[in-house]
């Protein structure tokens, strides 16, 4: 997360999506951002009218924050066997884009299982839920999971997908992000 709210002016136009309604929006060259989350890939922005939008990560070269501190990635050591604790890990790399806490420790993700593929491969399967039913980022973060479980040695398939039972509840935020979140 930024440790201050600085203000950006992009110097070319970037694709955003506006959080939490998932809207597509085109930011322009020459207009000032600020921002507020600099977490995992991406980047979340308060725009001049008052929007907040994440942009990606292609797009978020246009803030001049290449080389801006950000939480080191997980690497995953591809000469060791596969694990799916290591799908996990690199989960905890895809942050939610209003609050400054990874998708495992918000709690998520309900399920994280990996079956071998005759290929030699592993296939994971991802359940995860969101914050709350109407939020457009789902298919945003769903597609955010997809990727950072397809990095992992070892996954040739990835299936994420939604769901909504048993609904999302505060009981499923881990020790460590309440404690963050000032919640205990």
């Amino acid at each position: 997360m930024s440790p201050t709210y600085e203000t950006v002016t992009l110097d070319r136009e970037c694709r955003a999506t506006v959080i939490p309604g998932g809207q597509p929006m085109v930011l322009h060259p020459g207009e000032a951002v600020v921002v507020t989350q600099t977490l995992g890939d991406s980047v979340t922005v308060q725009t001049q009218r008052g929007y907040l939008v994440r942009l990606n990560p292609a797009d978020s070269a246009a803030l001049g924050l290449a080389d801006a501190p950000r939480p080191a990635a997980t690497v995953v050591d591809a000469s060791k066997p596969f694990d799916v604790d290591d799908v996990v890990a690199v989960l905890k790399n895809v942050f939610d884009p209003e609050i400054p806490i990874n998708v495992v420790d918000l709690g998520l993700i309900y399920r994280c299982e990996a079956m071998p593929l005759p290929d030699g491969g592993q296939r994971v399967e991802i359940d995860m839920s969101m914050t709350a039913p109407g939020c457009g980022m789902g298919d945003i973060l769903r597609q955010d999971a997809a990727v950072a479980a397809g990095s992992v040695a070892g996954v040739t398939d990835v299936q994420v997908e939604l769901v909504w039972d048993p609904p999302w509840g505060l009981e499923r935020i881990s020790d460590a992000a309440r404690l963050q979140l000032g919640l205990l």
